[in-house]
């Protein structure tokens, strides 16, 4: 009879422990003064007080994968950015709050031991972390065989982070008619919408991730991977220019566009108006398009359109909200406005 092991199941522990052993060093490259060691631990250890001292602290967090941005990056063999993106999505959303990042934990599940792979998963979730000064603070390996089919795997994430009560910034508080937008630009299709991408993409036009896209001067697999803006400096750059009390919301703009994105943090009493003409929708978003016969309403349905993130600021902070924000690759702009809502039309209109 043959001897059974967990080997013979899928799960090589000798091959397990290979790949454990190359992310302590990925971890350690972010940690900030409030991670507290414990090696060998089963948890994660955080002092709050060392790094900051918050009166009323309100601790924020938020959840999220990547989504199927990961198919694109199995077809192209690059894995070393879909980390970014997978820290992204969470801590852009807690920015929404004004909050500032503490620490991240990751969850990769795949099908077989894979030490290469989950190395260069997880330094894309350090290189992340890193830009979003949250510490990468644990995390968690899981292999399914049977469960992934060879080559498959996914990824899930949360960040935490804290911010003082009455510092939060809740649009539906604050925001009031007379609010300008200002818009941030995204760094192309984040990862939002992937679905409808690879669909055109690759099954109605079947194109190959290696093929050269003219209108874009890049390959296929370079702008469908192309990581998600982590806007951690941003937010904290533009609370320090203009103030806590003058910045009203911010929306991270991600599935469901900027209409519906940017609706979650306004109160009852008001509507915004974005002005389409306001900036250039990056060529990215023509070329899928095209591609694709796509609706224009779709586009704007599904996708940011090139706006990563929105801030609603009485009209005196405009001007330093909009330096604050800007880089020389992705400047900020003006976006829209905020009016008084008659109670009839949506909530948020483009024009």
């Amino acid at each position: 009879m043959t001897e059974m092991s967990y080997r013979s199941a899928g799960v090589d522990l000798e091959l397990y422990e290979q790949a454990m052993l190359k992310l302590p060093a990925l971890m350690k490259r972010t940690h900030t003064k409030g991670v507290m060691d414990l090696p060998g631990g089963f948890a994660g250890l955080f002092r709050i007080g060392a790094l900051r001292q918050w009166r009323d602290p309100v601790m924020v967090s938020g959840t999220d994968g990547v989504g199927t941005k990961i198919k694109v990056a199995i077809h192209a063999g690059v894995f070393d950015t879909i980390g970014i993106d997978l820290v992204a999505m969470c801590v852009n959303d807690c920015l929404c709050l004004g909050a500032t990042p503490l620490f991240f934990l990751d969850y990769v599940a795949m099908g077989k031991d894979e030490p290469t792979l989950l190395e260069n998963l997880v330094r894309g979730v350090s290189d992340g972390c890193c830009q979003a000064k949250a510490a990468l603070l644990g995390g968690e390996t899981a292999i399914m065989p049977d469960l992934y089919a060879p080559g498959d795997f996914d990824m899930a994430g949360f960040c935490v982070a804290a911010a003082e009560r009455d510092e939060l910034v809740d649009g539906r508080f604050r925001v009031r008619p007379g609010d300008v937008l200002v818009g941030v630009p995204s760094s192309g299709f984040h990862s939002n919408g992937y679905s409808l991408v690879r669909k055109v993409v690759f099954e109605h036009t079947g194109l190959k991730v290696s093929d050269q896209v003219n209108e874009l001067s890049e390959t296929v697999g370079t702008a469908l991977l192309r990581p998600t803006r982590i806007y951690s400096d941003t937010v904290a750059a533009v609370l320090e220019a203009c103030g806590n009390a003058s910045v009203h919301a911010i929306a991270h703009i991600t599935g469901g566009g900027i209409a519906d994105n940017f609706e979650r943090v306004l109160p009852e009493h008001v509507c915004a108006t974005i002005d389409r003409s306001a900036w250039q929708i990056p060529g990215v978003f023509n070329w899928l398009q095209g591609l694709g016969s796509v609706a224009t309403e779709e586009m704007f349905k599904v996708f940011n359109m090139g706006i990563g993130m929105i801030f609603a600021v009485p009209p005196e902070a405009v001007a330093p909200v909009i330096r604050a924000a800007s880089t020389p690759e992705y400047p900020a702009f003006e976006l829209g406005r905020i009016d008084e809502h008659s109670g009839k039309g949506p909530i948020v209109r483009l024009i």
